[in-house]
Parts: C-alpha cells; sequence; structure tokens
C-alpha cells in the first residue's frame, strides 16, 4: 500500500515509457533520452513504486541555468560548469496524487543538488503544471533572451523556464 521511491535502473525503462505515454502525451521523448540521462547522471533517475507497480519517475542531472536541454534530444554528455540541478521530468500517474510523492522527489532533488554545490533547482513548465511549480517555491527565469525562447519553442506553446533555490533538507529526509 506504501508508495516509494527507489533508484531507477535500465530494466525500468519500460515502464518510465508507459507512464511517459499516459503523464505527457503531448511531450513525447524517445527511449535513448531516458537512458542516456540514467548512463549520465544515475542518482538523478528514481522510480515510484506502489504495491510492487511503477507509478511515476523524476529524471534530473546538472545542467547550466537559463540554458535547458531540447526536448526529445540527447544531451551528449554533462554540462561542463553545471550550475544547477535540471529536473528533466517528473512524472507521476493520475492514481498517485495525494500520496506525497511529488513532495517527496522534490526533497530529494533539494538534497541531490545540494550534495553536488548546486544553490539552484531549474525546470521547464509545461502550462498545466506551473502553479504547482510555483507553489513549491519555483519563479519565472529572467533572461536567457532569444537562446531560451528557442530552447523553449522546441517544447511547444505556454512552456516556462523556471527556476527555485536550494533548500536544506533535513537529516532523513
Amino acid at each position: 500500500m506504501v508508495a516509494r521511491w527507489r533508484p531507477m535502473t535500465d530494466t525500468d525503462l519500460d515502464a518510465v515509457m508507459r507512464i511517459a505515454d499516459v503523464v505527457h502525451p503531448d511531450y513525447p521523448e524517445d527511449r535513448a533520452v531516458f537512458a542516456e540521462r540514467l548512463a549520465l547522471f544515475p542518482d538523478g533517475c528514481r522510480l515510484a513504486e506502489r504495491d510492487g507497480v511503477a507509478v511515476g519517475y523524476g529524471v534530473m542531472h546538472p545542467g547550466r541555468l537559463g540554458v535547458p536541454p531540447t526536448l526529445d534530444a540527447p544531451l551528449g554528455a554533462l554540462p561542463v560548469g553545471a550550475d544547477c540541478l535540471y529536473l528533466h521530468d517528473i512524472a507521476l500517474l493520475p492514481a498517485t496524487r495525494g500520496l506525497g510523492l511529488g513532495a517527496s522527489v522534490l526533497d530529494y532533488a533539494h538534497g541531490l543538488a545540494a550534495r553536488c554545490g548546486f544553490a539552484a533547482l531549474a525546470l521547464t513548465s509545461t502550462p498545466g503544471a506551473r502553479s504547482y511549480w510555483h507553489r513549491t517555491g519555483f519563479r519565472p527565469y529572467e533572461g536567457g533572451g532569444a537562446a531560451l525562447a528557442a530552447k523553449l519553442a522546441s517544447y511547444g506553446v505556454g512552456m516556462a523556464y523556471m527556476i527555485a533555490p536550494v533548500h536544506p533538507v533535513p537529516v532523513g529526509a
């Protein structure tokens, strides 16, 4: 009955793709994108399970403020001069609402960012998720100009690049 997060493995990628198809049908990404993120930064890849069934995932990696990756494109390598933890995707099936999985993976992200020495989290928000991210402390990034606008255009209309300061996470969280 308890839902929990655990490290993602290569064998979880089919479940990740099934969840992505449900949660993000308008923002499809190839399996290779998730496999690459897992290979490049396994500490940033998490899978949520409830009763042994995958119900969500979180994929995050070092990034550079104002320079989000293009949707459905490989990174090639982690960026030189990384200064933030980029939340590539956090996807939870609708049935998980109210279980606290969003808050707990966000706490994990804050802790991971702090351990990596980053002072900020960054993400690209879909229009429908923007209010959630705002409630959790994210604000629109000021700056980036035409280069940021071009990256956001790869995701579609109404996307927002947002950042939040890393907050300390209590021991044991």
